[in-house]
């Protein structure tokens, strides 16, 4: 794919995203035994096949990463700590202050109580897991720094290990609350070791044996793994939920609402604070990306586990990656139309 032009698969990228979602929703009504033969395949909470599928698509983006870059990324802690700061200090927050002000206040008298606090609850969840596999894709499609956006992504990892569960239990008030750390450490063996590992490989060996110019060649025909790996996540993701999406759809936009205006809130926050502190656009396109999205197949696991999968803590989390991927698209073309703004800067 070109470097300046999209292909006409990505060019139509948001259409096929819905096509899926469309097509996972219908699955889940009338082909209820193809989301309940897929529950089966799981562990510690993780879908292995939406794992292998999200291995497939961050795959092609690791095997990009000039591992020098990572040693220089650390030498630029400008990226890092934007990227630190929104995620821990600001998002969780911000995502329970505007959950709270909509469901809780202004559409209080359209959801049941008992509603609202699951509601809040799947919400929590997605504030509280900044993106570690999708924002590979969103990188790639702005133009971002792989090795910077590992550095960045790897480097949450670990505080999602120490900050995660504090978070949650002081926004929602709940004593004891039980995380599932084996979904956590499985989470990121998957999403990032993995692939982390199979990438290096690859790119070393073919490095190696064929050279740069082959290994090109290579990330040029396998780059539309990517984008195929997501789509095939999201036609498995809502199967699982199809019914409950097609009985609840009025509450679906409610939950909406503050979803898509914490997403825009947290991407013009660190966007703009990556522009006044002047960082390259291939490093601040990435950096607000992390913050804007979410770790979402952690917080559907963890909405699950404890509330269970027809919670309505599990229907939020789930309205959460529908409202995403389009969403994400839309700051990507924001990204892509405003990368001349940052031309002072050196790259």
């Amino acid at each position: 794919m070109s470097e300046n032009k999209l292909g006409f698969f990505e060019k139509y990228l948001t259409l096929w995203v819905l096509l899926c979602i469309i097509l996972g929703i219908l699955i889940g009504k009338f082909l209820p035994i193809f989301p309940k033969g897929l529950s089966n395949l799981e562990y510690a909470h993780v879908s292995i096949p939406v794992a292998i599928l999200i291995w497939l698509m961050i795959y092609p983006m690791m095997v990009r990463i000039d591992f020098t870059s990572i040693v220089n990324a650390t030498k630029k802690p400008k990226g890092l700590i934007i990227t630190w700061i929104v995620n821990w200090v600001i998002k969780p927050f911000t995502m329970y202050l505007f959950t709270v002000l909509f469901l809780t206040i202004i559409f209080s008298n359209l959801i049941d109580p008992i509603l609202q606090k699951q509601y809040l609850a799947g919400a929590v969840f997605l504030g509280a897991a900044p993106c570690t596999a999708m924002v590979f894709v969103w990188s790639y499609l702005s133009k971002g720094d792989p090795g910077y956006t590992l550095v960045q992504v790897a480097t949450n990892d670990l505080i999602i290990l120490f900050a995660f569960v504090p978070i949650v239990t002081f926004l929602l008030g709940i004593s004891g609350l039980t995380i599932p750390y084996e979904t956590l450490a499985f989470s990121v063996i998957l999403f990032v070791v993995i692939p982390l590992v199979f990438g290096y490989l690859t790119r070393y060996f073919i490095i190696k044996r064929k050279g740069q110019i082959f290994l090109n060649k290579f990330l040029d025909k396998f780059g539309k793994i990517t984008i195929i790996g997501l789509l095939l996540t999201l036609i498995i993701l809502f199967s699982f939920q199809g019914e409950i999406i097609l009985s609840n759809p009025f509450h679906i936009v409610l939950i909406a609402i503050p979803l898509v205006i914490q997403t825009y809130f947290i991407f013009a926050i660190a966007y703009g604070w990556a522009y006044f502190w002047k960082l390259p656009h291939k490093i601040a396109a990435p950096a607000a990306m992390i913050g804007a999205s979410n770790f979402f197949e952690l917080a559907v696991a963890v909405a699950i586990s404890i509330y269970g999968l027809g919670s309505g803590a599990a229907l939020a989390t789930v309205v959460g990656v529908l409202t995403e991927v389009p969403v994400m698209l839309s700051l990507v073309a924001i990204a892509n139309r405003t990368n001349k703004k940052f031309n002072f800067i050196k790259n």
